[in-house]
C-alpha cells in the first residue's frame, strides 16, 4: 500500500474573514475544520500531514496547530514565501499579495515524493472524498501525470454572507476534465446563481462541477507547475494583484495533453467559512455531524 501525504494549503490569513480561520474552534469540543481534515484523511489511509504556511505565522501555527496532530500522524512543514520563484524572477517592490494557489502547491515540491491530496485549510471536505482519492491514487507512481479532483456540485458550495470564486468544470463522458475556468465573484439571490460581468451577467446553472481545491496529485506536477508559474510571472510580474490559481494550472495542463484529470464525483457535504457570518452555520452542521455519530465527541480523545 502507497503512502499518502495530506497537503493542506494554510499560508492564508482569511482577510475576508478578520483573523487566523485555521485556529478557530468550530466543533462542539472546541475542534478546528483542519482538526476533521486531519482525523478523515487517517481514517481514508493518509498517513503524513504536510502544512504550507508563511513563515511569519510559523510558532502560532505549531504551537496551535500541529502540536495537535503530533503523535497521531506524521508532521511536516513547507513555506510560501513572495520571493521563493521560478529561476531569476523577483518580487516586484511593491507586491504584497500571494502568489497564489499553484505557487502554494509548487512551494511544497521539497518535502513531497508520493502521491498527495491537496486541500485548503478552512473548508470541510467529508470522509467520502478523502477514500475516493485515496482509491485512486494507490496506484499512482511519482512520475504519473493522472491527476483526479474531488467534484462538488457548485449550488452546493456557495456561500449566504457574499460572494465566491469557484473553478468550473466540463468534463467528458468519461469524467476527464476538458476545461476549468476560474469565475470569481459568484453571487447567488432568490433562487439564481450568477456573475456580474462588464457585458452583463453570467449565470450558472448550479449542477456544474466544481472545484474546491481537493485535488490528487503526484510530484510530476512541480515541474509542470514552475513551468506554468515562469509564464505567468513573465505576462504577470507588473500586476501587483495577479494570482496563479491551481484549478488554472490544472486545466491548462489537461488542455495542452500534459497530463489527464479525472474529476470524480463525491457526495460528501461541504461546508466552509469565507466569512465570519459563516461560523453559526458551520457550528451547527458539524454539531449534527457529532449527533449523528459521524464523529465522536471529542474528536480526538
Amino acid at each position: 500500500m502507497s503512502s499518502l501525504s495530506l497537503l493542506v494549503l494554510a499560508a492564508g490569513m482569511g482577510s475576508r474573514y478578520g483573523g487566523l480561520k485555521q485556529v478557530d474552534p468550530m466543533g462542539p469540543s472546541g475542534e478546528t475544520l483542519l482538526d476533521y481534515s486531519v482525523y478523515d484523511a487517517m481514517r481514508a489511509g493518509f498517513d503524513r500531514v504536510v502544512f504550507l504556511i508563511r513563515r511569519d505565522i510559523e510558532e502560532e501555527f505549531r504551537a496551535k496547530v500541529g502540536s495537535r496532530y503530533e503523535g497521531r500522524i506524521d508532521v511536516a512543514y513547507a513555506f510560501q514565501q513572495l520571493d521563493s520563484l521560478p529561476g531569476s524572477f523577483t518580487v516586484p517592490a511593491d507586491r504584497k499579495k500571494p502568489w497564489g494557489t499553484a505557487h502554494a502547491v509548487w512551494c511544497a515540491r521539497e518535502v513531497l515524493d508520493g502521491p498527495f491530496v491537496s486541500i485548503n485549510a478552512d473548508d470541510f471536505y467529508g470522509v467520502g472524498s478523502y477514500e475516493v482519492l485515496a482509491k485512486f491514487l494507490r496506484d499512482k507512481t511519482a512520475a504519473s501525470t493522472d491527476y483526479a479532483m474531488a467534484g462538488y456540485r457548485l449550488d452546493n458550495t456557495l456561500s449566504d454572507h457574499g460572494s465566491v470564486a469557484r473553478g468550473v468544470c466540463e468534463v467528458d463522458a468519461a469524467n476527464k476534465l476538458t476545461s476549468i475556468v476560474e469565475w470569481t465573484a459568484i453571487e447567488h439571490t432568490e433562487g439564481k446563481i450568477f456573475q456580474k460581468t462588464d457585458s452583463g451577467e453570467k449565470t450558472f446553472t448550479g449542477s456544474e462541477p466544481v472545484s474546491m481545491n481537493f485535488w490528487g496529485l503526484t510530484p510530476a506536477v512541480f515541474p509542470q507547475l514552475e513551468t506554468i508559474l515562469g509564464d505567468f510571472l513573465t505576462a504577470n510580474s507588473s500586476d501587483l494583484k495577479a494570482e496563479c490559481y491551481i484549478p488554472t494550472a490544472l486545466g491548462q495542463l489537461t488542455e495542452q495533453g500534459k497530463a489527464t484529470l479525472e474529476v470524480l464525483p463525491t457526495n460528501a457535504p461541504w461546508f466552509g467559512v469565507t466569512y465570519r457570518e459563516d461560523k453559526p452555520l458551520v457550528t451547527e452542521a458539524l454539531a449534527r455531524l457529532h449527533a449523528s455519530g459521524e464523529y465522536p465527541t471529542p474528536l480526538w480523545k
